[in-house]
């Protein structure tokens, strides 16, 4: 018998998710059935699509019932199994939650070779977030060289692999992030032509002159006046990979100040702009080519990575979800759930 901690959906958030929202129980596990896996979750990756599937409402994907286990994607090692396809010591990725162990069915669990790379880049990098990054830009915003590509919350998971693709295919890259530190890191380590802070007074004139020749592509992560600001520099024919809008996703009423949408419809209108919302996962056939192309790139050293790992297991978990829904985190964000025994010796 296996104790597991998990943190559930007790009740659904309005406004920012708290721990009455996400409270921790304990529940006992049986061994794994024919077909199944016990798994003891190491990292747990946090995204921002998780705060809506907190809601009630009609979204892309099923959400969370309230009593069940929070959904989450995470990486761990096998510690028994009643499956063909795994054996006990095994690194795996799955749609674990949020908990110390998973006990379930095999099905849709992805064998991962720490040899080749670090578990935790199954979160990130080399996972949903890189595959995001990878499909919308490419597919969706369709980059041609010598372009400006913009990307917002540039220094995250998704935007910096944005930025550094763009550069790969020959643009022009621009990213949007949250204070200087972060905004040097994008330029300096990840190879952005420039960064602008939109925490800065002097915002929207930096933003100016950082795309002299407007926006061909925009990669939309945040929404808020970071978008109003894109829109209006955005060039004619121009294209926009609408990603996320986490500006927005703790809003219990409609925003304050002037109603945009007139203009922004104008926009459109007037400069034959193509917005196009996606989900990686409506994908899937594009998988291959972005492991392929993506970690090459890792291994000729043309794109870098940064997680952000946090200590304290699941107790810090609700903590440092309330962080990435205030860009508080700097990289993938990632909790660290149990001992990473991958990276023994």
């Amino acid at each position: 018998m296996t104790q597991n901690r998990r943190i559930i959906l007790a009740s659904r958030p309005v406004g920012m998710p708290t721990s009455a929202n996400l409270p921790i129980e304990t529940q006992t596990l049986a061994e794994p059935a024919e077909g199944q896996i016990l798994v003891k979750v190491i990292y747990l990756s946090l995204d921002p699509y998780m705060r809506g599937r907190m809601n009630a409402g009609r979204s892309y994907a099923a959400n969370v019932a309230e009593g069940d286990v929070m959904v989450g994607g995470a990486a761990g090692r096998v510690v028994a199994s009643k499956s063909p396809k795994f054996k006990e010591g095994d690194y795996v990725f799955g749609m674990f939650g949020w908990q110390e162990y998973y006990l379930g069915d095999a099905a849709g669990v992805r064998k991962l070779d720490p040899a080749q790379a670090p578990i935790s880049t199954s979160l990130g990098v080399l996972g949903m977030p890189g595959m995001t990054a990878y499909v919308g830009l490419l597919d969706k915003g369709q980059p041609k060289e010598g372009e400006t590509v913009v990307v917002s919350a540039a220094s995250g998971a998704v935007g910096g692999v944005v930025g550094q693709i763009a550069k790969i295919k020959g643009c022009r890259a621009v990213g949007i992030a949250g204070g200087p530190e972060k905004c040097a890191y994008v330029v300096d380590e990840l190879g952005f032509d420039a960064c602008v802070d939109y925490k800065a007074p002097d915002f929207l004139e930096a933003f100016k002159a950082a795309v002299p020749k407007g926006v061909d592509v925009y990669f939309e992560n945040v929404g808020g006046k970071v978008a109003d600001a894109v829109f209006s520099r955005m060039n004619d024919f121009g294209r926009v990979a609408l990603c996320g809008l986490i500006a927005h996703y703790n809003d219990t009423g409609a925003p304050e100040g002037p109603d945009n949408l007139p203009r922004f419809m104008f926009n459109l209108l007037s400069r034959r702009l193509s917005v196009n919302g996606f989900i990686v996962s409506d994908h899937p056939d594009r998988a291959g080519d972005f492991f392929r192309d993506v970690s090459g790139w890792i291994r000729d050293g043309q794109l870098r990575y940064r997680e952000d790992i946090v200590e304290g297991g699941l107790d810090a978990t609700v903590e440092a979800f309330q962080g990435l829904l205030t860009g508080r985190n700097f990289g993938k964000l990632i909790v660290k759930i149990s001992e990473d025994t991958s990276r023994a010796g």
